[in-house]
């Protein structure tokens, strides 16, 4: 048994954190969004990770645009994009972990700089052309150096608002971040083109990086918002504490006034978040409907290709990301009746209705574009729904691991769809690949909807 003076638990008292701030929704005044930016600290963290999430929509792309420019080989080009996200999408979780044991600036600075060099070094080995095997290897290396900074953020909304009554304005946060990448997804790709064609083609792969150095250099600088390490004790040597409990830790993790003198032990496994109820459920649901994205992006290429239209891609592209962009920020400003489980099947029904338009107006670009804004509504929401899924499941000594686990999951589907889309593409034309977003979110709404019967049966 070891003294708490050595555990990561800490006292309440003599601390510099701020503590919650418990808000009764009934007297809550002002726009929900203006209400979370009054907690001290969020601006600062959110922006922060905004920049640093730049590299999330430019690398995949800039990876595709550099190598194709300077080695002319598509196929070389996309497997080797597909190489580097593959790798962040394995040890994503394995940072998460790492996030949630030893807390978010300890492991942060080491491996940001580590993600940082990676970059860096693969840029260089375009820009001096190296033998495409040791590119393939650097690439693997640029992916495994990756950890997902929309966890991360999202982590400390949740430390944040910690003392809220009820999840409302969590609600709000993760509807706001969720705009935000999609922001994110639109200027991305757009800046990954601009610098490519216009100033080198190695330069959209520098960009991300100063910008993940930037961001993530501020974001693990902000110690006020950073969340505990949350200790999980296994034993207790100690008299029940005030509340009867016959544990001297109380909520949120922090040891009792009073009790810094008892000895708990704290060696505990932590069981990975994947264990928990409905997250493998969860994570099968946004690998099934993140196919859709990639599948959309790689089909309507090859449609106004076909149309002599390749240039207004981007902006054929964008429209979806828009749409997105407006469902986020109405879903943020709402409060919904029901489980998020419910909220999730219904999300994912709309969006499989709307996908069916898309087929049909494949032809029609300006009636698909109008198509895209509308079903991009639906997309942002389905995202922050399930991080809130998460939130509610996942205890906080996990939360980070169980919020990564969601972007693994859209990796390996945003993979997935490209692949699959490029089979039936070959097969069987352009218009075939419009079929795959509608089949592949239907397929995700059963899923949703066993989780969401399970979860009701456990109650």
């Amino acid at each position: 048994m070891k003294s708490v003076q050595h555990q990561t638990i800490r006292k309440t008292p003599n601390t510099n954190r701020t503590e919650p701030q418990t808000t009764d929704p009934r007297k809550r005044t002002g726009s929900p969004y203006a209400l979370i930016f009054r907690t001290p600290g969020a601006k600062a963290f959110s922006a922060a990770a905004a920049v640093a999430r730049l590299p999330i929509s430019m690398m995949g792309l800039g990876i595709v645009l550099a190598l194709n420019n300077i080695y002319d080989n598509w196929t070389v080009a996309g497997t080797m994009s597909a190489v580097y996200v593959f790798a962040a999408a394995v040890v994503t979780p394995f940072y998460a972990r790492l996030f949630d044991r030893f807390g978010q600036r300890k492991v942060g600075r080491v491996a940001l700089i580590l993600q940082v060099i990676a970059m860096l070094a693969f840029a260089l080995g375009a820009l001096l052309r190296i033998p495409i095997s040791a590119l393939f290897v650097l690439a693997a290396l640029m992916g495994v150096t990756q950890f997902a900074f929309g966890a991360l953020v999202r982590t400390r909304w949740a430390w944040a608002l910690r003392g809220e009554k009820d999840d409302t304005l969590l609600n709000t946060a993760y509807a706001f971040e969720s705009a935000i990448d999609e922001t994110v997804f639109i200027l991305g790709p757009i800046l990954a083109a601009f610098l490519a064609t216009s100033v080198h083609p190695v330069s959209q792969l520098v960009v991300p990086a100063l910008c993940a150095l930037v961001g993530g250099m501020v974001f693990f600088s902000l110690k006020s918002t950073q969340p505990p390490v949350v200790a999980t004790p296994t034993a207790v040597e100690a008299a029940a504490g005030a509340d009867g409990s016959g544990s001297v830790v109380g909520r949120g993790g922090n040891v009792r006034a009073g009790e810094g003198s008892r000895k708990i032990s704290t060696r505990r496994h932590v069981r990975s978040a994947l264990t928990y109820p409905g997250i493998a459920l969860l994570v099968l649901v946004f690998v099934a409907f993140n196919m859709s994205f990639s599948a959309f992006d790689v089909s309507v290429t090859a449609i106004t290709k076909s149309m002599g239209l390749e240039k207004i891609v981007g902006m054929q592209l964008a429209l979806f990301a828009v749409g997105s962009l407006i469902g986020a920020l109405i879903f943020g400003s709402i409060k919904l009746k029901g489980s998020h489980w419910s909220h999730m099947v219904i999300l994912l029904s709309m969006l499989s209705l709307w996908y069916i338009g898309f087929r049909l107006s494949a032809d029609n670009l300006v009636l698909l574009g109008v198509l895209e804004v509308f079903a991009g509504m639906f997309v942002a929401p389905s995202f922050a729904t399930g991080n809130l899924i998460v939130k509610n499941i996942v205890p906080d000594e996990s939360l980070t691991e169980g919020l990564s686990w969601l972007g693994t999951g859209n990796s390996i589907g945003v993979s997935l769809g490209s692949s699959v889309a490029g089979v039936v593409l070959d097969s069987f034309g352009p218009h075939a690949g419009m079929w795959i977003p509608f089949v592949a979110t239907a397929c995700s709404v059963p899923l949703a909807a066993i989780a969401w019967l399970l979860a009701r049966r456990r109650r």
